[in-house]
């Protein structure tokens, strides 16, 4: 049986004209995967809805309230940089509840992933940089819970950092974050990881790379039992909000060498999406639709 990877089956976010957000992306996403079989054999399905429980171990019972009821405040709606509708509760629920699955997926499988995901922005009791709840942070503490792993790494080449996974994952030592991004990006309080890369402004593929490097030696040294991979396509020299130069080929070098790694050690690997924000918004697609290609010929899906 090969294995499933996730999207959340919800609309695309309704949003205000002009609103900085591409929500259409995953739409489109999902479109590019189904029409060219990117994943090979592996089945596409319709993330689970995270229960609330699940929810509550990395999410205050308050803050997940007001999610689902729409009572966020306004000032905490501009924070998360989405305003409150009903498709953004259903869809952040998905998003987490895709991750844990696919996460579930890669320890039977060895890979799987979710076409979205990557909400690393979100604390405790507050969302922040377009994520509501924290999909990784969330899926790493259910199944520590759990007892099905006992060590998880989160390897995000996001190139905002990952302030949210930090925060939550922080004090949880069976857990190793690394994150590597934009020295001078977003968000601009960072909260330190377990290792934190910052690469500065205009930094192209030869760094990126480097430091990738860096990160997997020190991933090898922590001996995950599981690594969750926010990849991201916002390291992409046209996004408009990344700020580095890497091009479309060193995301591929990225994205093979992390599964490669993950294939050889025998680490399960679950992939989400992150951040992609280039203007046209295919060229986002088109890394993004790349990493899931790459895990596809990796594991020979």
């Amino acid at each position: 049986m090969p294995p499933r990877f996730f999207y959340p089956d919800t609309p695309d976010l309704p949003l205000p004209t002009r609103h900085r957000f591409p929500a259409g992306k995953y739409r489109r996403l999902r479109e590019r995967v189904v029409g060219e079989r990117l994943l090979g054999r592996a089945i596409l399905a319709a993330s689970p809805t995270a229960l609330v429980a699940e929810l509550a171990r990395a999410h205050a019972d308050g803050y997940i309230a007001a999610v689902l009821e729409g009572t966020l405040s306004p000032e905490a709606q501009r924070r998360i940089g989405l305003p409150w509708s009903a498709t953004l509760a259903r869809r952040s629920r998905a998003t987490v509840g895709g991750s844990l699955a696919a996460a579930r997926e890669a320890l039977a499988h060895g890979i799987s992933g979710q076409l979205a995901g990557g909400t690393h922005h979100a604390h405790s009791d507050f969302g922040s940089g377009y994520c509501t709840f924290n999909d990784l942070a969330v899926a790493s503490l259910v199944l520590l819970a759990e007892g099905v792993v006992q060590r998880i790494a989160v390897l995000d080449c996001d190139v905002h950092q990952g302030d949210g996974n930090a925060a939550i994952l922080g004090p949880e030592q069976r857990t190793f974050v690394v994150s590597i991004h934009g020295e001078k990006n977003f968000p601009f309080r960072k909260v330190a990881s377990d290792l934190d890369i910052a690469l500065p402004d205009g930094a192209g593929d030869d760094q990126f790379l480097q430091a990738l490097g860096k990160a997997l030696e020190a991933i090898g040294g922590f001996r995950p039992d599981l690594v969750l991979y926010l990849s991201g396509a916002d390291p992409l020299a046209e996004d408009a909000l990344g700020r580095l130069m890497v091009s479309l080929e060193g995301l591929a070098r990225r994205d093979e060498r992390v599964f490669s790694m993950c294939r050889d050690r025998g680490w399960p690997v679950a992939v989400v999406a992150g951040g992609g924000y280039a203007k046209p918004i295919e060229l986002t697609i088109n890394a993004y639709a790349q990493t899931y290609a790459t895990a596809a010929r990796v594991f020979a899906l």
